[in-house]
């Protein structure tokens, strides 16, 4: 049997600034099944909230499921980041 062995490095998770997050919301209002009215995907939370309120004015629902979603990338910690130009490689 063979044994690996596993280092563990404390890597940094930060959000992808070369890909925006994601907002949404759907309402779940409904005695029988949910009423389902999306706000669609958007940007920022501005939208979303806007078509809340426009469809809790339009039909008194007043529960919804809020999305939020990114991307995420691993920074390794910074003695294991080579300089440019380090181990041969062009600067």
């Amino acid at each position: 049997m063979s044994r690996r062995v596993f280092r563990y490095f404390p890597f940094a998770i930060a959000q992808d600034a070369t890909a925006g997050p994601e907002y949404e919301a759907r309402c779940v209002v409904g005695d029988e099944s949910e009423c389902g009215a999306e706000s669609g995907t958007h940007s920022g939370p501005g939208p979303v909230e806007e078509r809340q309120r426009k469809h809790t004015q339009e039909t008194g629902h007043r529960r919804y499921r809020r999305n939020f979603g990114d991307y995420a990338v691993m920074r390794p910690p910074a003695e294991l980041v080579e300089p440019a130009g380090a181990n041969g490689g062009a600067a």
